[in-house]
C-alpha cells in the first residue's frame, strides 16, 4: 500500500488549513497514495498555540470542511487520517478522524491529557485500531508517544502499522527535543516490532519528525523539518528478521 504523510504550517485559520489539506489530497491522489495522514489538530489548529481554546472553533464551518474531506476520500478511493478538534455531547476532544473510501468516518480521541490538553479536551475512550485496506492500523496522538503502555495495547492487537499525529513545535530551534522525540518513536517501534509513521506541523519550529520508521527502529524516510511537503512510501510489510522474531517471542512470554 502506498502511504503518505503531509506536513504544513498548521494555523488557527480553518480555511487556510483546509486549502493545504485539499492540495495535499490532490497531490497524494496523483501519486497513487491509498493512505494519507495529517498532523494533530491539522484542520482547526491546536489550542492555545493557534486558537485560544477548543470552544472558539466554528463547528458549523468545521462540519462543512469534514464533508469536503469525506467527499474527496470517496472520490479518490483514499483513506485519510486527519487531526482536528471535535465536539460531542460529552465535551471537546483532540481527535484523529479516519475518513474511509466507503464513506464511513472513524475516530480516535487522545487519552494522554496534560497541561493544555487537559485544559481544552475530555479524555478519549476508544482503542484506536482501524482496518485500512489489508492492514490493521493503530493511531496515537503526540504526548502518548512517551508512554509504552499505549503502544503495548497496539501490540496486543497485532497492528501492521502504527501512526502518530503530532503538533509539537517550539518558538525557537530545538534540535535536542527533535532528537529526543525521534528516539521515543524509534523505541516504540523496536519494543512492539511494528513500523511507525509520524507526522507533525512545521512551524514555528518543528520538534518532532514527519517520518517512517521500520519495526527495528530504522529510518526508512524523513521529510526536511520546517518545510511543507508530502512524504511518500510504498509500504509492504516484510518477514521479520532474527532479532525481530526474538523480540516478539520474548515479549509474548512476558505478557500476562
Amino acid at each position: 500500500m502506498k502511504i503518505g504523510a503531509y506536513q504544513f504550517p498548521v494555523s488557527g485559520n480553518m480555511e487556510e488549513n483546509a486549502s493545504h489539506i485539499e492540495s495535499a489530497i490532490h497531490q497524494a491522489h496523483n501519486a497513487g497514495i491509498q493512505l494519507l495522514v495529517f498532523p494533530e489538530c491539522a484542520m482547526t489548529g491546536y489550542p492555545p498555540h493557534c486558537i485560544k481554546s477548543s470552544s472558539d472553533v466554528d463547528f458549523d464551518l468545521l462540519d462543512r470542511m469534514f464533508q469536503r474531506v469525506q467527499a474527496l476520500s470517496v472520490q479518490d478511493s483514499m483513506y485519510i487520517i486527519l487531526g482536528s478538534i471535535t465536539k460531542k455531547e460529552t465535551g471537546y476532544y483532540n481527535s484523529a478522524l479516519v475518513f474511509e473510501p466507503g464513506g464511513g468516518i472513524g475516530s480516535y480521541d487522545k487519552r494522554a491529557l496534560w497541561g493544555w490538553d487537559r485544559d481544552n479536551f475530555s479524555q478519549g475512550q476508544s482503542p484506536g485500531v482501524f482496518e485500512i485496506g489489508q492492514m490493521k492500523v493503530g493511531i496515537r496522538i503526540c504526548f502518548e508517544v512517551r508512554f509504552p503502555e499505549f503502544f503495548r495495547e497496539l501490540y496486543k492487537e497485532s497492528t501492521t502499522l502504527n501512526v502518530i499525529l503530532f503538533y509539537d513545535t517550539s518558538n525557537q530551534p530545538n534540535d535536542s527535543r527533535y532528537a529526543l522525540i525521534k528516539g521515543h518513536i524509534q523505541t516504540r517501534a523496536v519494543e512492539n516490532v511494528c513500523s511507525i509513521l509520524s507526522v507533525n506541523a512545521t512551524s514555528p519550529y518543528q520538534t518532532a519528525p514527519t517520518a517512517l520508521f521500520g519495526c527495528s527502529g530504522e529510518m526508512l524516510c524523513e521529510l526536511t523539518p520546517g518545510k511543507e511537503g508530502l512524504l511518500l512510501y510504498d509500504f509492504q510489510p516484510s518477514p521479520l528478521n532474527f532479532g525481530e522474531l526474538g523480540r516478539k517471542e520474548i515479549t509474548d512470554s512476558l505478557l500476562p
